[in-house]
């Protein structure tokens, strides 16, 4: 049986790492499980996750470890997208045995203007290599950095050709009015549509959507959370202000070191500022004007310094 359909506000976890650049599996669960707590879902492996950091293994052993850590599987949505075929099929199939609700897979990103119709192979190459009938694949529409968008006319062939595995998507254009577009178009054939960031929350849901994979659900998952339960009240309209102006400060700074600056700092563990080449760390001026302006906004992530403390011990 495949895992239920997974909706509601979904975090790309941070993947933290050792000083050697290996991750680091207690602070990673850690993060996991308070996440969690505050009624997030985990989309680990994302693009804040560092996934195209690391390797194929990297990501099939650690998924493991947070399973077997007791994480529950039917809150993951896994990425698994990659270059190559083999990769992408390797890690898919992996996670689908493990038992999660779903994963999400970037488009082949290394070639530019390539044929719709090359996608399609990709991906039905993919869901065939597989083999697997509780495979459910959320597309990663995110032109911005892959520069090879999954058109409204590819997720017609997909659902078409395979209607059991293409599941959804994870629409990061931040274009609202294309989210929406995807949403008109095929919310009514059970496509799932998960906004790329929390802006647009409210509007997503009312719209027939799924809810939003974001950033910022790593630092703010609670209050994102409630926000998507409370969509239709006065009290989800504030909310979602108050959640848009968290976002708005972490645009400000690059998005994944900055995220861990905000957890080592609000957790008390400096062990979560490392990230991977080629990317670097925050810098302590730039780290404290952030704290500052989030300070302002009453910003704080409760329970987080006792889920850091657990890890450490």
């Amino acid at each position: 049986m495949a895992a239920a359909r997974i909706k509601g506000v979904l975090s790309p976890v941070v993947t933290p790492f050792k000083r050697d650049l290996s991750p680091d599996v207690g602070r990673f669960v850690a993060h996991c499980k308070w996440l969690l707590s505050q009624d997030c879902g985990l989309a680990m492996f994302g693009t804040n996750s560092e996934a195209n950091s690391m390797s194929a293994g990297e990501r099939m052993e650690l998924l493991e470890k947070v399973v077997a850590a007791g994480v529950p599987t039917d809150r993951m949505m896994p990425g698994t997208g990659a270059c190559s075929i083999v990769e992408a099929a390797k890690v898919s199939a992996h996670a689908t045995r493990i038992g999660v609700s779903g994963v999400l897979m970037l488009p082949p990103f290394y070639y530019k203007g390539v044929p719709e119709e090359g996608l399609f192979r990709f991906f039905s190459e993919v869901v065939q290599r597989v083999g697997d009938d509780r495979l459910r694949i959320y597309l990663y529409h995110i032109p911005p950095v892959s520069a090879v968008p999954i058109t409204h006319r590819l997720v017609e062939r997909l659902m078409k050709a395979y209607p059991k595995q293409i599941a959804g998507m994870k629409d990061s254009s931040d274009d609202w009015p294309h989210t929406r577009s995807m949403i008109d178009a095929f919310a009514k054939d059970g496509f799932d549509v998960f906004s790329g960031n929390e802006k647009p929350l409210i509007d997503n849901v009312k719209s027939g959507g799924a809810g939003c994979i974001s950033a910022t659900a790593n630092i703010n998952p609670g209050r994102i959370a409630e926000t998507y339960k409370k969509y239709a009240t006065a009290e989800g309209e504030r909310l979602q202000g108050w959640i848009n102006e968290v976002r708005a400060v972490m645009q400000g700074y690059v998005m994944i070191p900055a995220l861990k600056y905000c957890i080592a700092h609000y957790g008390s563990d400096a062990g979560w500022a490392p990230v991977r080449p080629p990317l670097v760390e925050t810098a302590d001026a730039q780290g404290k004007d952030m704290i500052a302006r989030l300070d302002k906004l009453g910003f704080a992530m409760p329970g987080l310094k006792q889920a850091m403390a657990v890890a450490a011990e």
